[in-house]
């Protein structure tokens, strides 16, 4: 017998035949294709000798993926693999994990001397993969069972590992679409500090040739232009600022302070950009002078808040006849303040 190994692509403990095939033809068994069907069609409605087969339902394939996340996952029996990340230790399976081809590279690439492979995961600089968001997408590669674990409060977490590990785009989404309905006014700064952290092309804090690029990949622009669209079109309409105040004696903040409040946190660039769109309306007609009055004090509040110690001064200017040749048009600027120069005597 030769002790080539086959290349033959078969199925573990099989030839070239599926599991439960036999290697014999038909004729070694004394059965002729036509023997077999009688002559008949093979699309009959009739049962074959009395049996009809019921249609096949997929409960079997539901518990052996049960069985992977309780038995596999969850518990770690039969573990090949050991992962290390942050101060947790998981007993995993290698086919498995390789679903992730993050974790196939980090498996390919380490040494296994031998028993077990030995892995580890090094999040450091990625503090947006918490143990928790690892933990719900690592569970993932074994059963979707792990989607009823995501919650507004980790679903960034777990977006960020998915993205991170990969092959998970199903995952990915579920999680984008949790972190997109968890935007609201109680958590519009959380989100406004987080966009602050995505890097930019031209904000030249990396070199061209090596430019830094976001652990969510497209997700990162995704949410960039969801948190915007909510500033400009959402907030203002739930805050309900193009009326007056219903009761001006309200002990409340009204939906104007709010708003301003909230702006004078934003990050410049898209303070600007949201400022000077014609969407963002602070009053019931939209008019150029009303963004003008709110931007001219969302400017004194960041003064004092953002802005402050930056070097950085910002202006806003009301253009008569804007770009067009029509109506106004409000223009946000920022210039870094001229230092004072000392004269020395000689």
């Amino acid at each position: 017998m030769s002790s080539i190994p086959s290349t033959s692509g078969s199925v573990n403990g099989h030839a070239s035949h599926a599991n439960g095939a036999l290697s014999h033809n038909n004729s070694e068994v004394g059965l002729e294709s036509a023997d077999v069907n009688l002559g008949g069609s093979q699309s009959s409605q009739y049962p074959v000798n009395g049996f009809s087969q019921h249609p096949y339902h997929n409960h079997h394939n539901e518990e052996i993926v049960s069985h992977l996340y309780h038995a596999g996952f969850q518990t770690g029996n039969y573990a090949d693999t050991i992962l290390h990340v942050h101060q947790n230790v998981y007993r995993l399976h290698a086919i498995i994990l390789s679903r992730s081809p993050f974790l196939a590279h980090l498996m390919s690439t380490s040494p296994q001397p031998g028993g077990q492979r030995v892995i580890h995961v090094h999040l450091e600089q990625e503090p947006e993969v918490t143990e928790e968001g690892f933990a719900i997408a690592l569970g993932y590669l074994y059963s979707a069972l792990s989607l009823n674990l995501i919650r507004p409060q980790n679903a960034r977490a777990v977006l960020a590992a998915g993205c991170l590990l990969g092959g998970m785009e199903d995952l990915c989404r579920y999680a984008y679409e949790a972190c997109r309905q968890s935007i609201t006014v109680d958590t519009i700064g959380g989100w406004v500090e987080f966009i602050d952290t995505i890097p930019s092309p031209a904000d030249g804090s990396t070199s061209p040739d090596l430019p830094k690029v976001s652990i969510f990949g497209l997700y990162a622009q995704k949410l960039k232009d969801d948190v915007f669209h909510f500033l400009v079109d959402t907030l203002p309409e739930f805050l309900e600022v193009h009326q007056p105040p219903l009761n001006s004696s309200s002990s409340g903040p009204h939906g104007r302070d709010v708003l301003l409040q909230i702006y004078s946190r934003v990050p410049f660039d898209m303070f600007k950009t949201a400022v000077e769109s014609p969407s963002f309306r602070v009053d019931p007609t939209g008019s150029d002078q009303a963004r003008f009055k709110f931007a001219k004090e969302a400017i004194e509040l960041r003064k004092r808040g953002i802005a402050r110690g930056s070097g950085a001064e910002e202006t806003v200017v009301l253009a008569f006849g804007g770009g067009n040749g029509v109506g106004n048009s409000v223009h946000i600027t920022r210039k870094m303040r001229k230092r004072p120069l000392w004269k020395v005597n000689a």
